[in-house]
């Protein structure tokens, strides 16, 4: 055996072997140690059983000698469309050396020319992902569709079940109250006891009737509940026990009905011509008897009448207050007094907002409203146009003034012990009242309320004379002898002045300022309620606080570089202060305070509102007036005109205490 034999047979033996027919068809192609041949016989060599061999046909090159140009002819099959050409790829090589790789070569002869192994193709992952989703959504929407066929089905047929199952009848023998129900239906026993007790139940008094709510209908079905959903016993009676409290509501809402208060003897009405109250009778009141009524209904009950017509039995109820009685008891129990102004047109709206006031009577329990009381203040009731403040400028306002009317009636109510409901201070202090005991009003706008918590009529007296504007409420009393109510008005801080304001003056020389105004400094009130009892004060508790903005300074100035020169005498640089060419009573929102007694909250309010001040602190007006001066006063003369509404020589209040 020559080299190459033994060479071929090692790899024969140690490898894998190739029995005759090989994995293609046509020329084949096989492997030896000596490198790649083409046969003519089917599979990958022609060789015998131990060893690939050596394959027939031309060669790619001789032995040791590499690669040669011949090529094998074409064949019709095999493992690759091209052949092995030459008979030995490494003759040269001796034994036992390794192949390399790289010396080993594929022809491209066949059908298609040289080419590899063909490669197997890899699979399109993103359609099998597609697919399989796909797949998921039509085994749940089957699934789904069988679960929701089958509830369906079975709701129809529980719907059947319901509907088409048969009341159940009694079959034992059932008596109630004697009557037999056996072999009825639930609805059938229902109608027979009803039809045994109809419920009729009524009230009467006099000619009037109350037909009384049907208590027993609850008691029916309670008793067929226990009937027909257990076992039932052979004999029941209907229960009428356990209905106190809903007979207790009946009596009370037949009573309601005709339950009428006593009158007392009160005032009734204001009589203008002469200026009086008119007194109205007293008149007795009806009470129903609502324990015997309750009484009656449940003995009716317990005795299975309800068809029974119960009488209502009542009393008189006389009055507290006898005519008589109530004239001798009524008297003024408040008044207040302020002081106006010379200011023409500001006190005709003051005397025309007292009388709209004047005669007022107000019903126990009953809030008055000081603006739907008076009304607008329109220039068809005779209102006429005065100072006031709107947004912190003075204007002239159609019923400028009426703020005094509703602050001398906050004080006169207070005094009297009613309640004050709605209160609302000014944004500048007030001169014709210590500041915080003030009250601004404003059509559409703060409004002053107060409710009668007495159990009598009260009225309301009003009446501006002489610069003087006087409240007075006439009633019962309704504080203890002896009691007393006011308020304490104490200034706690001041408050700067805003930020001057300017007016161009072309008669001053350029860069000269000259004080038209001082403004004045603003101001925060703390006023408390004094309880007393003769000379012992019983509580002093603070009732609000009120904080008034300030008056900014007046400047003028020539900032355009022209100088006119001024006609006439030379306008004083001490002129008019803020404080005296301002309205004396203001209506802008304050803060406020904590409630006193028997008041409301007190609610900040912006609003126009026109004031001047006393005339004179120690002038208390008529004999017997109570009246509540203002601060001290000064002696300014406030230059008159169409802006202020006020003639010439006008004496003003200061802004200030």
């Amino acid at each position: 055996m020559n080299t190459d034999d033994r060479y071929n047979n090692h790899r024969a033996s140690g490898n894998r072997s190739y029995s005759g027919a090989g994995r293609g068809t046509g020329s084949g192609t096989s492997r030896s140690s000596l490198g790649r041949s083409a046969g003519g016989s089917m599979g990958r060599s022609a060789g015998g059983p131990s060893g690939r061999g050596a394959a027939s046909g031309a060669g790619r090159g001789q032995a040791g000698q590499g690669r040669s140009p011949g090529r094998t002819a074409p064949g019709t099959g095999g493992r690759t469309s091209g052949s092995y050409a030459g008979s030995s790829r490494a003759s040269s090589r001796p034994p036992g050396a390794r192949q390399n790789p790289s010396q080993s070569h594929y022809s491209s002869g066949g059908h298609g020319g040289r080419r590899g192994r063909r490669r197997r193709q890899s699979p399109d992952y993103r359609i099998i992902a597609v697919a399989g989703v796909v797949l998921i959504l039509a085994i749940a929407a089957v699934v789904y569709g069988m679960k929701h066929s089958k509830k369906t089905d079975a709701d129809a047929k529980t719907t059947e079940a319901v509907t088409t199952e048969p009341e159940t009848e009694l079959e034992k023998k059932v008596t109630v109250d004697g009557l037999e129900i056996t072999g009825m239906s639930r609805e059938d026993a229902r109608a027979e006891i009803l039809k045994k007790y109809p419920w009729e139940m009524k009230i009467t008094y006099k000619e009037d009737t109350y037909e009384v709510s049907n208590l027993m209908e609850e008691k029916v079905n309670l008793l067929l509940d226990e009937i027909y959903r257990g076992t039932p016993k052979e004999s029941y009676t209907l229960d009428t026990s356990g209905l106190e409290a809903a007979v207790e509501a009946q009596a009370a809402a037949a009573a309601a009905k005709w339950d009428k208060a006593a009158k007392n003897g009160s005032i009734s009405k204001y009589e203008p011509s002469n200026d009086t109250f008119v007194f109205e009778g007293e008149a007795a009141g009806v009470s129903v008897d609502q324990e015997k009524l309750a009484q009656d209904i449940e003995a009716a009950l317990k005795a299975k009448k309800f068809d029974a017509s119960i009488a209502a039995s009542a009393k008189e109820v006389q009055p507290e207050i006898s005519v008589a009685s109530a004239k001798e008891k009524y008297k003024t129990i408040g008044t207040y007094t302020t002081k106006t102004t010379a200011n023409s047109k500001r006190n005709t709206n003051v005397r025309l907002a007292c009388e709209a006031l004047n005669g007022t009577i107000v019903q126990p329990g009953q809030e008055l409203s000081f603006n739907d009381t008076v009304g607008e203040r329109t220039e068809a009731k005779g209102y006429q146009g005065a100072a006031a403040y709107n947004n912190g400028e003075v204007v002239q306002e159609i019923g400028g003034g009426v703020c005094q009317v509703s602050t001398t009636l906050y004080n006169a109510v207070l005094k009297a012990g009613l309640k004050i409901s709605v209160r609302r201070s000014h944004t500048f202090e007030p001169s014709y009242v210590t500041p915080g005991q003030d009250a601004t009003v404003s059509w559409g706008g703060p409004d002053f309320k107060f409710i009668n918590n007495s159990n009598t009529a009260i009225g309301i007296r009003a009446r501006y004379a002489d610069q003087t504007c006087t409240v007075s409420v006439y009633g019962i009393p309704i504080l203890e002898e002896g009691v007393t109510y006011s308020l304490d008005a104490k200034k706690i801080a001041d408050l700067d002045p805003p930020a001057p304001t300017y007016e161009e003056d072309q008669t001053l020389q350029p860069g000269e300022e000259v004080q038209k105004s001082a403004g004045s400094k603003g101001s925060r009130w703390e006023v408390r309620l004094v309880v007393k009892k003769g000379e012992e004060i019983i509580s002093n508790d603070v009732d609000h606080t009120t904080q008034y903005k300030g008056h900014a300074p007046v400047v003028k100035r020539n900032t355009s570089g022209v100088v006119i020169p001024a006609e006439g005498s030379t306008e004083s640089t001490a002129e008019t202060s803020a404080a005296e060419s301002q309205p004396g009573e203001t209506s802008a929102a304050q803060d406020p305070g904590p409630a006193g007694p028997g008041q409301a909250t007190q609610s900040p309010a912006t609003v126009p509102e026109t004031t001047v001040g006393p005339a004179n602190a120690n002038d208390n007006g008529p004999a017997g007036a109570d009246v509540m001066p203002g601060p001290p006063i000064q002696d300014p003369v406030v230059p008159g005109g169409p802006d202020m509404g006020a003639p010439s020589g006008e004496i003003m209040g200061p802004v200030g205490p």
